[in-house]
Parts: C-alpha cells; sequence; structure tokens
C-alpha cells in the first residue's frame, strides 16, 4: 500500500472511483452526493486529494482541506473492489498523521445523516458528533458534522 498526492494525469481515476465509491448512497439518495458532483481539478491543484495504491491500482482515496484551525475530510472514499479490507480505516489514519504534521488539533468532517453505516464508523474511530445542519446544496438533506482530536488517533 503506498499513499501519495493526486496529480493531473490522476483526475479520472479520482472521478471514476469517487462515482463508484457513492453508488450504493446515489441509489438510495436517488441522486448523487455532493462528493460525486464535486469539480476535483481545483482539488488537485491545490494538493487537497490523496491515493491509495495497492499493487499499481488505485485502492482509495481522501480529501483533506487545511484550515487554520483544523483539517477537514470532504470525501473519503474506496473503491468496491478493495471494500473489506479496512483501507478506509487507513486512510483515515493518514488524515490524522496529515493534520498532526500540520500542526492542527483536530480533524473535522461532515456527513448525510441517512448515511448511518459511515456514522457508526465515525463514531468508533473516535468521532464525536457535534451538530446537524441543513444541507445548503441540497434541500431535505441533513448534514452530521463530526469531529476528533488528533492526539486521539486510533
Amino acid at each position: 500500500m503506498k499513499i501519495r498526492q493526486a496529480l493531473r494525469g490522476d483526475l479520472q481515476g479520482v472521478v471514476a472511483l469517487t462515482t463508484e465509491a457513492y453508488a450504493p448512497y446515489t441509489a438510495l439518495f436517488r441522486a448523487p452526493p455532493i462528493p460525486v458532483t464535486e469539480d476535483y481539478s481545483p482539488r488537485i491543484e491545490r494538493g487537497e486529494i490523496w491515493l491509495l495504491e495497492s499493487g499499481g491500482e488505485l485502492a482509495g482515496l481522501i480529501v483533506l482541506e487545511r484550515h487554520p484551525d483544523h483539517a477537514m475530510i470532504f470525501s473519503v472514499a474506496v473503491s468496491p473492489a478493495f471494500q473489506g479490507r479496512k483501507l478506509g480505516i487507513a486512510l483515515l489514519n493518514f488524515a490524522d498523521g496529515q493534520t498532526r504534521s500540520w500542526g492542527l488539533p483536530e480533524v473535522r468532517l461532515y456527513t448525510n445523516s441517512r448515511m448511518e453505516r459511515n456514522i457508526a464508523l465515525y463514531s468508533a474511530y473516535g468521532y464525536r458528533e457535534t451538530g446537524r445542519r441543513a444541507n445548503p446544496y441540497r434541500p431535505g438533506w441533513t448534514l452530521v458534522d463530526m469531529a476528533k482530536p488528533v492526539d486521539k488517533a486510533a
């Protein structure tokens, strides 16, 4: 397993993996989740996307934003072919380490309230719910905000 920053040439792979990984939620919501509709070119340019490769294949990715007082996970996606191997946890561990290297005290994320499995995973990993709010881009959808101090990394 290797984690590296995404480059311009990785854009198609980022879009394809994200679409595949979020496909069950696209079906559940009858609309694609926000990460599926994101324009990833600017995020690649800003250095916010890291790719997890296994045997030369793109297995997963994490989109991690650096803010003045925290890091924000925008998306964690694992290819369906690689799910069930704890790669999502590997990506969360990477986010913890990157946040520490930036000298920031916590990692934050938000997810759809209907993504109960993800909320349970994040809670088990040490994230705590900090609030719920309406999704400004999708009327009727609710976002769950979560945070985790990096000094409590798993």
